[in-house]
């Protein structure tokens, strides 16, 4: 073999391999971008879903959106259960009995709490009767229908099918009674945070209930909230409620971005609640 065959040959298969590498580098590209969005897709997705889950789980008409520059906050109060107290009718017993006219410390129900160890004892706790979200039936006051920090209250099985034995010290006086003769059991006020400027979207609980929401890290981390992580490279975000009628239930309205590596994915996901209290 001569030199200039040497060259030719090198030549050539340059060119061949320059080629194949055209027709193989595109799809892998190609392969590499779909799997980053598949994960972008897949977290957003997640970070969606966690937060309906907990917007599900929400007292009814607690939803509260602040929204300033790059941060977005959406606070909720979680509930741990709900059942439906005895105020009267053909169980008729006023020991058993809510009374709504006076401070009651002692009543029962005739639908359980379902999600509760019994007995169940707890001063972190609230409960909640007809919460409506508005001044005066407004939970985040922390009067009238929900009872103060601090409160003892005792949940013990009771003596017929179906029945608890609630009992609270001190005593409180609940304004309304719900139409549904609904209680709740809360456990606290739950916040996610968006910071787009940070690319972050966090999950904030372990705080006392405020009357003004907390809507920045400074005041969350001031109030002894804890963090959570829920979704990270967040571009943007988007957090909206409409509140529910007496025919129809609210619906909050929930968009993430996410961007990494130069792809990007805008997920929206809506959620209605119910909101009869």
């Amino acid at each position: 073999m001569t030199l200039i065959e040497l060259v030719i040959t090198v030549a050539v298969g340059s060119v061949v391999i320059a080629f194949m590498a055209l027709f193989i580098v595109g799809p892998m590209n190609a392969y590499s971008a779909q799997t980053r969005r598949a994960d972008l897709v897949d977290e957003a997705d997640g970070a969606l879903r966690f937060l309906a889950r907990d917007l599900r789980a929400a007292l009814p008409n607690s939803v509260r959106i602040t929204t300033s520059g790059s941060v977005s906050a959406l606070e909720l109060l979680a509930t741990i259960d709900g059942a439906r107290y005895q105020d009267g009718g053909p169980l008729g017993n006023p020991a058993l009995e809510l009374d709504f006219t006076q401070a009651d410390g002692a009543f029962a129900t005739t639908v359980p709490f379902t999600q509760l160890t019994l007995p169940w004892v707890s001063t972190s706790a609230y409960l909640a009767i007809y919460n409506v979200g508005v001044p005066g039936a407004n939970a985040y006051e922390l009067a009238n229908v929900i009872t103060p920090a601090g409160t003892t209250i005792s949940v013990a099985a009771g003596a017929a099918p179906n029945q608890n034995l609630v009992t609270l010290a001190p005593a409180f006086k609940f304004a309304w009674g719900s139409p549904g003769r609904r209680v709740y059991l809360v456990s606290g006020p739950v916040t996610y945070l968006c910071d787009t400027a940070a690319g972050t979207l966090k999950r904030y609980a372990g705080y006392a209930i405020q009357s003004t929401q907390p809507a920045s890290t400074a005041a969350l981390v001031a109030a002894g909230a804890s963090a959570g992580g829920i979704a990270t490279d967040v571009a943007g975000c988007q957090f909206s409620y409409t509140a529910g009628t007496a025919t129809r239930n609210a619906l909050a309205t929930l968009t993430l971005q996410l961007t990494r590596h130069g792809e990007s994915v805008e997920l929206l996901h809506q959620v209605q609640l119910v909101n009869v209290p």
